[in-house]
Order: structure tokens, then sequence, then C-alpha cells
């Protein structure tokens, strides 16, 4: 008889939970080591306790039995075994739900090594938006060609507020309703996140472009597409652009751009960042 996946998911459970248990003492976990144990790690009755839940009931997870389990309590047991981030998503996946978002807190600095992936992306533009599309991060070139200040914070509010900013997009009408249903997609993602909302009020409130798009169901995920620019130095300049999530702060995303090879905006872009070196 072949062995289902589900099967294998609980075989692959069972020996995950009782590897992570065993690796723990119970000074580990701030608890009294109570005489001597026979086998190494806490015990199955000192994790359960430790995550709130049954004695029976996590016997039977780490048996790997098909029992119906929650976020909330796989929550708590990541917790009482000390798992990572990696260890928490791993153990979701093998319990058969879906990894929560390792989001982090939003505001968190971007580090010295993420940042100095945009700058080896010059003369190319790079960005990092976090997930209310703050921008947190970018190159030279970045700045240069979408004519991002100290103005702007926020790409969503620039892109319907912001004069230079807005102008710079040849296509805007056809870049805007994918910039909401993404911005829409982002939200429904994070249920619990009030920051949505309040972008959402404020821009309803002054851009009626933003109030009739919000207004529809759209959603959309936007990894790579093209972006048109009007440069008032350099003129029309063509990139083609992708996104992505980082694994480990999906809060935020890196935007990489490219040069459409069929324009001349290579060549523009490098000349751009000869005389906006900063």
């Amino acid at each position: 008889m072949s062995v289902t996946a589900a099967q294998r998911r609980r075989d692959q459970l069972k020996e995950f939970l009782r590897a992570k248990r065993e690796a723990l003492t119970p000074a580990d976990v701030g608890m009294p080591a109570a005489g001597r144990r026979r086998t190494p790690g806490l015990r199955r009755e000192e994790v359960a306790v430790l995550a709130g839940v049954g004695v029976s009931w996590y016997t039977w997870l780490e048996q790997g039995r098909d029992i119906k389990v929650s976020d909330a309590v796989l929550d708590a047991v990541a917790r009482a075994l000390l798992l990572d981030e990696a260890e928490r998503a791993h153990l979701y996946v093998l319990a058969g739900l879906n990894p929560p978002d390792p989001a982090g807190q939003p505001g968190a600095p971007v580090g010295d090594q993420l940042r100095a992936v945009l700058d080896a992306w010059l003369p190319n533009p790079a960005h990092v938006l976090d997930r209310h599309y703050n921008l947190v991060a970018m190159n030279a070139a970045s700045r240069t060609v979408f004519g991002y200040d100290d103005d702007v914070r926020n790409c969503m509010v620039a892109f319907f507020t912001h004069p230079i900013y807005r102008s710079r997009f040849t296509v805007w009408h056809e870049f805007a309703p994918d910039m909401v249903a993404d911005f829409r997609a982002s939200a429904a993602r994070y249920p619990d996140d009030p920051v949505f909302g309040q972008i959402a009020d404020e821009l309803r409130a002054v851009s009626p472009d933003f109030a009739e798009l919000w207004a529809r169901p759209d959603v959309r995920s936007r990894s790579q597409g093209v972006k048109a620019i009007t440069h008032p130095e350099a003129g029309k300049l063509v990139f083609a652009y992708s996104l992505f999530r980082l694994p480990d702060r999906a809060d935020l995303n890196v935007v990489l751009h490219t040069p459409d090879p069929a324009t001349d905006t290579k060549e523009k872009v490098e000349r751009l960042v000869l005389v906006h070196p900063g």
C-alpha cells in the first residue's frame, strides 16, 4: 500500500517534534529538573504544560495521529519548544496548515547587507517597500529616476497625490489599477493591521482616482511588469521590474529595475547617475 503525502507529513511531524523536545532541558525553559531522567530532553507532559494543552492531545500530536490542530495551538507548541521562525513555519507545513508570514515588526530597520544589495544594483534603480508601501530604502538611481525626495515617505500616497512623482509615470492611468489592487491584496493578508485602512481613508478623502479604484473588488499580486517613466532631463525611460519578498522579512519587498534593452534607457540612466550620484 502506497504511503500518502499526509501520512509522510505526519511521520515527519513525529520525528521533528520528538527531536526538538529531546534537544531541550528543563533549564532551557525555566523549569526545575525533577530527578534523574532515563531519556534526554523534556518530557511530553512538560511540553504540554508549557503549551497549555492536554497531555493526551500533545502525545497524539507527537505520535503523528490524524487530529485537528489550530494556528493558536501550534503557536503555543512552537513557543514551548523555543522554535525559531523557520522551525515554526516548518511545524505549520507538517501539520497541514499554511505557515504564517514571518513578517517581523513593521518599521524595523533595513540591514546593511540589504542596503549593499541596492547599491550593487547601480546604475539601475532599486528600492525597498514595506507592506504599507512605505519607502524604507533606495539607491541613488531610484531617487533620481522616480523623483523621490524627502517628502516622499509612502509610495502609494505619492503615486496619487505627489505631482512630481505622479507626472513621471508615462501611462499613469494604466498603472494605477494594479497599484490599488496589489494594495488591497496586501491589506487582506494582514487583516488585523489598521494602517492599511488609515492610508486608504486618507487617500479616498483627497484623491477621486484612488476612491474610484478602491471601490472596485479587484485584487492582484504584482511580481513583475514594465514601467515607462518620463524624466525631465532624460526623457522616456522604460524598465522591466521584478519584486521579491524576503523570506525572513515578509513585510519587505525588494523592487529591482532593469532597463529595456530595446530602448536607450541603459545609457540614459548611466548618465543620470553620473550627474546625480546621491
